[in-house]
């Protein structure tokens, strides 16, 4: 039997639910009934809306679309706007304040408090410059994201950014697309880091070459079935195919319609790609593909170009392959990439960044998979002066590598799935590390990435150290708690992390992650990385070496931030949320 999910967007789905949110928005939002709210906050998700969590009724998470990270100048200042005037909360972060916009791990936008009577004049603005929410969520293609300077890199080996635009014409809006089994993830690189992350996307294009017709010809091998969710991460699988630039988005489409008639619409668990290549195997997939959704003879897989992967690979290679700091292009402009701290730049800092890159480039910003930003097209001559600038004391183009290999997802102050505290958790570990841990000689990079649950948003499962929300119970008392895995990365040998101690107090991860550095620098093997260590240190040494243990580290959010309707909140239960609103955000009056 066909799930609800299914059920309901049989009923409404893809362009239709614009109508019906404009209506609910000029309505308020006591005009959605009651019981039928599930089923339009699932088919809001199509237009980026994802409602908040319990307490937070009636506001609403907005995600907007940036494709391969590419925001056009003029954008951001919108972006910053839009934030200022419509994501204003009705409560206030210790760490940013009450209004923000969030960088993602897929280089989008997020933002935070949206009210549903003000969706029609945020639409109205974004669209003005382009931009737009639509299937930044819900059950479609997401956005596509590739390697952050396509275009611009000196070092890439196949121009991915027009592949990317393409996709994003063809699809977004496509109604023989609008409704997949599941999300869609899509990547498309071709540079040598890897920065496209295909290794974990549902369908990737990876710079490849290929003899046709006596000339060597440019262009991606195909892979599919990527995906970190829950606790089924998969690598995606190569299905022998190669396909030049002009023919990708035929492809695309080719992969996007098998999935869409064969993937599993009974058990969302089981929708995502990756279990139908379980199911089938490359060989059928590709069978399939080539035999009912494409009308010419697919090629066969070419010779990958790359001699290295080191994205988010785990390795100390004597570089950085996360862009962040000062790039030369291939034009003999420069990029600068800002580390962005879990991904959250506050809105008079968004405003700033755009004046930045007005003034000292040519006004586009890029956004990356590491929730960082960068400055393009900067001349040479304007370099110094904006490396001076004061928007970069905050957001450093050098910055430790505990701050910037910190990544963290939404967590409980927003998310209705998470089970503890992310964004300022992080903040705070990333500080104490800095100021009490000496990082071993030549490490220069160490990724920490904080999920709030198993469903991996902020991509735990390929970092050094991986962490993962849980509760647990210490000195009688319930408290947060975190799994930590160890020794994941993508690159050359790319690897989940094995998770080797399960619910860690939150207050003893820092001291563990102390210990864990100061152990593997003693059993270090000469000038051992730190993911070869973990690759030849058995799991139960592993689990060993970890050593929880109380330190000077406090941690003011030990117990349950879901009990209050916001975890930074002054009360200690539900009864002071403000929510639901209305539409000028005063509080509805509670029913009788």
């Amino acid at each position: 039997m066909p799930s609800d999910v299914e059920k309901w967007k049989s009923e409404v789905y893809g362009n239709d639910i614009r109508e019906h949110l404009l209506e609910f928005a000029e309505e308020g939002w006591e005009s959605i009934p009651e019981d039928e709210q599930d089923a339009w906050f699932e088919r809001f998700k199509w237009w980026g809306l994802y409602h908040q969590r319990n307490g937070q009724e009636s506001y609403f998470m907005m995600r907007i679309g940036t494709p391969n990270g590419v925001l056009s100048p003029g954008q951001l200042e919108v972006v910053a706007d839009v934030a200022e005037e419509y994501a204003t909360g009705p409560a206030s972060n210790p760490e940013f304040g009450d209004s923000w916009v969030d960088w993602t791990t897929r280089q989008s936008i997020q933002l935070h408090w949206i009210k549903l009577e003000d969706i029609p004049e945020i639409f109205e603005k974004l669209e003005s410059v382009g931009l737009s929410s639509q299937q930044a969520c819900g059950d479609s293609w997401r956005n596509i994201v590739g390697c952050p300077v396509a275009g611009k890199d000196k070092h890439e080996h196949v121009d991915a950014l027009p592949v990317a635009l393409e996709l994003h014409d063809t699809f977004k809006g496509n109604d023989e697309h609008t409704n997949l089994p599941r999300k869609w993830k899509v990547s498309v690189t071709g540079c040598r880091e890897g920065c496209g992350q295909g290794d974990i996307n549902d369908l990737a294009f990876e710079p490849a070459t290929k003899e046709i017709g006596g000339e060597d010809v440019k262009g991606f091998n195909v892979r599919v079935g990527g995906g970190l969710a829950r606790n089924e991460p998969r690598l995606a699988k190569n299905i022998d195919v190669f396909v030049e630039p002009d023919r990708a988005a035929e492809v695309a489409g080719g992969i996007s319609a098998l999935f869409r008639e064969h993937g599993d619409r009974d058990n969302r668990y089981n929708a995502r790609v990756k279990f139908l290549m379980d199911e089938w195997g490359p060989e059928k997939f590709r069978r399939v593909l080539q035999e009912d959704f494409v009308d010419f003879e697919l090629e066969t897989a070419g010779e990958d170009l790359r001699e290295e992967y080191s994205y988010n690979s785990g390795y100390a290679n004597g570089g950085h392959s996360d862009h962040v700091g000062v790039h030369e292009q291939r034009d003999g402009n420069y990029y600068v990439g800002l580390n962005v701290l879990v991904g959250r730049m506050g809105t008079d800092d968004t405003a700033e960044l755009a004046r930045v890159a007005n003034e000292y480039g040519s006004g586009e910003i890029r956004v990356t998979q590491r929730q960082n930003v960068l400055i393009t097209d900067v001349p040479e001559e304007n370099l110094d002066d904006l490396l001076e600038e004061d928007l970069l004391e905050h957001y450093s183009p050098d910055p430790h590598p505990f701050m910037r290999g910190s990544i963290a997802c939404t967590g409980t102050e927003f998310c209705s799935l998470s089970i503890v505290e992310t964004k300022n958790r992080q903040v705070r570990f990333a500080r104490w590390l800095k100021e009490n841990v000496e990082l071993p000689d030549g490490v220069e990079n160490f990724h920490i990435h904080l999920s709030g649950c198993t469903a991996s948003c902020a991509q735990p499962q390929i970092a050094d150290v991986s962490l993962r929300g849980m509760k647990t119970r210490k000195d009688g008392e319930p408290v947060e708690a975190l799994d930590i895995g160890l020794g994941g990365g993508l690159g050359e040998n790319p690897q989940f992390a094995d998770w080797v101690v399960q619910r860690v107090p939150v207050d003893e991860v820092p001291g563990a992650i102390k210990n864990l550095l100061a152990n593997f620098e003693e059993r270090r093997d000469g000038d051992e990385t730190f993911r070869e260590f973990v690759e030849r240190t058995d799991e139960e040494t592993l689990a060993e070496l970890v050593e929880p243990e109380e330190t000077s580290y406090e941690d003011p959010m030990m117990h349950n931030t879901k009990m209050t309707w916001y975890p930074y909140a002054d009360d200690d239960g539900m009864d002071a949320s403000p929510a639901p609103t209305d539409g000028t955000g005063e509080p509805l009056p509670a029913d009788d």
